[in-house]
């Protein structure tokens, strides 16, 4: 069954979707922060269809996530490298890694962090970038933003007709 595109859905989070939505696309993401490269190392690690995972790689690399590079050219074979967008994506990777070890990780993490500069096992945390607090859904409020849809926000905490 194929899902509906959310191509056209004005929201920054459906087009974060559209790009890494599929469960794979995400496990090769995470892979490749890992230090996974090549083809047949993805396909090792993941259990992953040759297929599938040809058509995972594509995509990514189509939406700028990867980027190829060729490594020998007889046979031709090319390692899958991360791109500045695909780099950008460690939050939501480590968002859902600690979600994954607080929440579904019985016998604990799987994988821990370590922060080079003091040596430390962390956690990465939201602050705010101006006063360096730590953000959570209780610190925050939403607001409308510059590219926020004509009535994108109707029937929601958001809309003016709906706050009191």
């Amino acid at each position: 069954m194929r899902r509906t595109s959310f191509e056209d859905m004005h929201c920054s989070v459906a087009q974060c979707l559209e790009v890494v939505g599929e469960w794979w696309s995400l496990l090769i993401v995470r892979d490749a922060f890992l230090g996974v490269t090549r083809f047949d190392d993805f396909q090792d690690r993941l259990g992953i269809s040759r297929n599938v995972l040809n058509q995972r790689l594509i995509h990514l690399v189509d939406n700028g996530v990867l980027v190829r590079v060729p490594y020998q050219d007889h046979p031709p074979r090319s390692e899958y490298r991360l791109t500045e967008k695909g780099r950008d994506l460690w939050q939501v990777v480590t968002a859902m890694r600690q979600w994954g070890d607080r929440w579904a990780a019985p016998d604990g993490p799987p994988l821990e962090v370590r922060h080079r500069s003091c040596g430390e096992l962390t956690e990465a945390v939201p602050t705010c970038t101006h006063c360096g607090e730590r953000l959570d859904v209780h610190s925050v409020v939403a607001e409308v933003g510059p590219g926020a849809a004509p009535r994108g926000f109707d029937r929601t905490a958001l809309d003016p007709a709906r706050s009191g």
